[in-house]
């Protein structure tokens, strides 16, 4: 029997987000337990697990009770970050012998989902600090629900019922991936097409599933209309207050989920070294239309 039995949720105050306070992650969970935590995760979208000093093996436990883990991307050279765990990407900014160290140093500084651009995106992602910068960096979490509510009537009646195709050729940094080339028609992009408005898959609540903006494209609407209705939607969500900041202290574990928030990271100093180890979660469904 685990000796993980109680716990407390603390909410931040903010529109997501809570602490688990109380639950010791190198122990194992049981279910009742951990079912409690999901009944959390499902309210608040983002948890956040302080005080954490886990092995990369436990790391990898406390991840596998969400599911399904994906192997972590590789270098375009010199194969995984991670040298014995495939399952973990390591997130750096940290240059060795002129060699990075990780992935992601100086990117993702602008809202977006992960992966949407396939049909079956990430439930979620864990992010665990390793080394983590004193000032700067935080990680910023948006809640889709809330920026759904708060549509004005008459936006948020137009956009139920479409569907979204969500660009493939480039990552969230803008770059163009490998394979792709530099233009293409809304038609013939790549990508994936979900749902505008999606349902929560416990609580039922509606959510936004918007992924990034760049090359967007509502189906069935001509260029100008899709992105005239883009860009109100993102409009939006940008000048609403439905969000939350993770400022990182070493050995904080933090998950979000994907399908019903957006995140970014916030500036960070490149003389401030921050480390983290970083699993992804797979669904077992597509994003469901409201």
């Amino acid at each position: 029997m685990s000796a993980n039995n109680q716990f407390e949720v603390i909410p931040t105050g903010a529109a997501l987000g809570a602490d688990i306070v109380g639950l010791d992650l190198t122990q194992e969970i049981d279910g009742d337990v951990f079912k409690k935590v999901t009944a959390a995760w499902d309210q608040h979208l983002v948890l956040r697990f302080r005080n954490q000093n886990l092995t990369e093996d436990q790391f990898v436990r406390f991840s596998q009770y969400f599911g399904a883990l994906d192997k972590a991307p590789t270098r375009p050279v010199n194969g995984a970050y991670h040298p014995t765990r495939e399952e973990i990407a390591v997130i750096s900014n940290i240059v060795k012998e002129g060699v990075a160290i990780g992935g992601l140093g100086n990117s993702e500084l602008v809202w977006h989902q992960d992966m949407t651009y396939k049909d079956l995106p990430p439930k979620a992602s864990i992010l665990y600090g390793l080394t983590t910068p004193a000032t700067g960096g935080d990680t910023h979490f948006y809640n889709l629900n809330r920026a759904y509510e708060t549509l004005p009537d008459a936006l948020r009646e137009r956009i139920k019922g479409l569907s979204c195709k969500h660009d493939a050729t480039r990552n969230s940094a803008g770059q163009l991936r490998a394979g792709f080339d530099e233009t293409y028609s809304n038609e013939n992009r790549p990508g994936a097409v979900h749902p505008l408005v999606i349902k929560h898959h416990s609580t039922g609540k509606e959510s936004l599933y918007v992924g990034r903006r760049p090359n967007a494209w509502i189906v069935g609407l001509n260029d100008q209309d899709s992105d005239q209705l883009l860009d109100e939607i993102w409009h939006h969500i940008e000048t609403g207050s439905h969000h939350w900041a993770q400022q990182w202290q070493p050995n904080d574990i933090v998950i979000w989920d994907n399908r019903y928030t957006l995140h970014m990271r916030g500036d960070l100093d490149p003389n401030q070294d921050r480390l983290m180890h970083r699993t992804q979660i797979r669904d077992e469904r597509a994003p469901a239309a409201a």
